[in-house]
């Protein structure tokens, strides 16, 4: 190794911002630290939240309400057989040919009257 282009290593004080501290080796002699192991929810258990605009509480509301709005696709099957079922009872009351487009209205039409105007064929 070369002389003199490495620094210089060791003892440094760690200071945490929950007031912990601890010595450790390092260049820099004094360490500032926002969270150390004495403090940190991995290692403590406890979660320790730091809330900056009531951001916690809206994810905690929106995370309700999607809770709230959850339905079992058992529900969703039924719900939409029901919709279903009452959709058919409307097309039967008023005419499945009120909802069909014009094309389709007069093809019909025209193909009901080539079966009416249509002379059977005979058989030898």
């Amino acid at each position: 190794m070369k002389k003199d282009i490495h620094p210089k290593y060791g003892p440094a004080k760690v200071t945490c911002s929950c007031g912990n501290t601890f010595e450790t080796g390092s260049t820099v002699s004094d360490i500032k630290v926002e969270i150390c192991s004495e403090c940190h929810p991995f290692f403590t258990g406890k979660q320790k939240l730091v809330d900056t605009a009531g951001r916690v509480e809206k994810f905690k509301q929106r995370m309700e309400k999607k809770k709230e709005d959850l339905v079992s696709k058992k529900v969703k099957r039924k719900k939409k057989k029901e919709e279903k079922e009452v959709k058919i009872k409307v097309e039967e009351s008023v005419g499945a040919d009120r909802d069909l487009p014009k094309k389709q209205k007069k093809k019909k039409a025209s193909l009901k009257e080539e079966k009416k105007t249509a002379k059977p064929k005979k058989k030898k």
